[in-house]
């Protein structure tokens, strides 16, 4: 299967996300997705909250048997059983219980803990519309598949769990009472992203927040400002305009940096501009500066907060604003601290960047998939530099032009939402995918699309450890060739070799930053033993003292990624009180116990005393 080697889309044609797949054909009168930008610092209605749900098991009220999706279900939100009427549906919002929104369906109903595919959720609320304006419903996640319905109209479709999406509903609300029915279907599929197999916990449901969003007629629905590279005194970028007039005017303001830039809008609605900016504090782990931007069109206008900072590489290191710098950080999930289940809450990512700020990390990489905006936003604020992913996880059906489709989607809807966070330097396309032509062209092309998309950051993928006969392991992989850092995934002295086997080992690697993106044991906390009793606290201790002096060996390393942060649950960690459902390599337990091996890893980042930049 060839796949083209440029995917770039028209600027205007960028704004749309497919919204349709292979359950069935869209309904015509069904408007097309746009993805806005910065909802987070706009005004919006919260729609969070009490959602009323009913489970549909069958998924009969949602797929017809031809597997295409009907409009004549759930989402038509009727009471049949209330006014007497005789129909066939069988249901009623009006009675269900009540889920919290955001949040996953598993860890809110013990009868939902397994439960994989259709729920729908219900809400009623009350709404003006104001004149000049046109309203969109904002989702920040929805896991996995998501069918949503406004007043009976079905609005829009969206495939990808952890990327936001929005659906203009102007046409379809009216003033005084309104509703939104949501299905959503967790099932795995074999052409998703991911596959069906994934070793964390498919939770589903609503899992970020739900909210309206006003904005003018014509409105900024994205835009840029960085750094331009290689200067230190020069801001760039654009903004993005819809509906607007020919030439419509835009401004660009930071006073502090001394910045007020007049420019106006081509013929598809974007503006450029490159100025100059005075004594800029350039963002950094130990200046985390952010800057107060800006930007107005029309009747429109945002204020974001940004810092600027330039990342690149040069041969094998890493340079940060023009200085090599070495990544200290850990692998996290998004599972949050003490209750499990998504994160969702301002509450849950403070707690995991305080226990960031503990092991004395710099750096977060956050697999396997896009975390919450609240922890960008966090990581920009604390400067801790971020890798972020797209799930292209081992089982991806990378033969199939479609489902290199969605990966262009959600990895456009990644980038496009975060590319305002100093924090993220790194764009991930993937994770342990198989070597083979098929899988390297696919994400080929797509590191390619990664650096159209924003050619400000760096491109990477995490490999897993090379395989071969012998104690010298030789990554080979062609995909190497297409990305800015190269991640490693090891774990000698866990799945192979033992501790004290590591020193031994040797890596051939290419010639490129690399990152040792996972390398771990796993330790049940509070289970003690001698440093060779597998699953202790002491082994695993001693599994990082080898390790971290076999990778120090390793020239080209310019970063640690230990796996992972946290105990995260895992459909496929099934050894009973030792996993009990849970993959145990994290240097905190799930209920925030430190384990003797976090303790050692805090030592090794607060003194360097591995790792160099250059």
């Amino acid at each position: 299967m060839t796949f083209p080697a440029s995917r770039r889309l028209h600027p205007l044609a960028s704004l749309i996300i497919a919204a349709s797949f292979s359950t069935g054909s869209t309904p015509a009168q069904q408007p097309l997705k746009t993805l806005l930008v910065d909802v987070d610092h706009r005004p919006v209605t919260s729609l969070d909250g009490d959602w009323h749900y009913l489970v549909d098991m069958t998924g009969r009220s949602l797929y017809t048997a031809d597997g295409a999706v009907h409009d004549g279900g759930y989402g038509m939100n009727e009471h049949p059983a209330l006014v007497g009427e005789r129909k066939g549906q069988e249901y009623d919002f009006a009675q269900a219980p009540t889920l919290k929104v955001p949040g996953d369906w598993n860890t809110q109903d013990p009868t939902l803990f397994r439960y994989e595919g259709v729920l729908w959720y219900q809400r009623d609320f009350t709404w003006q519309p104001k004149p000049d304006t046109r309203t969109f419903l904002h989702i920040g996640a929805a896991n996995y598949r998501s069918y949503i319905w406004v007043n009976q109209k079905r609005i829009c479709d969206h495939e990808g769990g952890f990327t936001p999406f929005d659906c203009e509903v102007t046409s379809v609300l009216h003033p005084g009472n309104n509703f939104v029915v949501i299905a959503v279907d967790s099932t795995r599929l074999v052409d998703g992203i991911p596959s069906v197999i994934a070793d964390w916990y498919n939770y589903g449901g609503l899992t970020r927040d739900v909210s309206l969003v006003d904005v003018p007629n014509a409105f900024v629905d994205d835009f840029d400002v960085h750094l331009k590279p290689g200067t230190t005194d020069r801001l760039a970028g654009y903004v993005h305009v819809v509906d607007g007039a020919a030439a419509m005017p835009v401004s660009v303001r930071i006073p502090e940096a001394g910045v007020e830039a007049s420019i106006k809008t081509d013929a598809t609605g974007r503006a450029e501009f490159d100025v100059p900016a005075k004594s800029l504090s350039l963002w950094s782990p130990d200046n985390p500066h952010l800057y107060k931007v800006s930007i107005a069109a029309g009747n429109d206008s945002l204020t974001d907060d940004i810092g600027f900072r330039e990342i690149r590489v040069d041969g094998t290191r890493i340079l940060l604003n023009g200085k090599p710098i070495f990544l200290y950080g850990v692998n996290a999930h998004a599972e949050a601290p003490y209750r499990t289940g998504r994160v969702d809450s301002d509450k849950d990512v403070e707690a995991i960047f305080g226990f960031l700020k503990d092991l004395n990390a710099n750096f977060v990489r956050l697999c396997h998939y896009p975390h919450d905006e609240r922890m960008e936003r966090m990581a920009d604020r604390k400067g801790i530099m971020v890798w972020s992913e797209i799930p292209n996880w081992q089982h991806i059906s990378f033969d199939k032009p479609s489902v290199y489709a969605k990966a262009v989607g959600m990895l456009q809807e990644m980038i496009r939402r975060d590319r305002d966070k100093a924090s993220v330097i790194l764009w991930s396309v993937a994770n342990e995918t198989p070597d083979n032509p098929t899988r390297t062209e696919f994400l080929s092309n797509l590191a390619a699309e990664a650096h159209k998309l924003d050619s400000t950051r760096l491109v990477t993928a995490a490999f897993l450890q090379p395989n071969n006969p012998g104690d010298t392991k030789i990554l080979t992989d062609p995909l190497a060739q297409s990305l800015d850092v190269v991640g490693v995934n090891e774990y000698v002295g866990w799945y192979s070799y033992t501790p004290d086997q590591a020193e031994k080992v040797k890596f051939v690697l290419p010639e490129k930053p690399i990152i040792i993106s996972e390398f771990g044991a796993e330790a049940k906390a509070g289970n003690h033993g001698p440093k060779d009793q597998r699953w202790t606290e002491e082994y695993q201790l001693d599994f990082y003292r080898h390790n971290f002096a076999m990778l120090s060996n390793i020239p080209q390393v310019r970063g640690f990624a230990p796996w992972v942060l946290m105990d995260f649950r895992s459909p496929t960690r099934n050894i009973p009180v030792l996993q009990d459902g849970y993959n145990r390599k994290g240097l905190i337990s799930e209920d925030g116990k430190k384990k003797l091996a976090f303790d050692f890893i805090e030592k090794v980042y607060k003194d360097h005393t591995y790792g160099k930049p250059e």
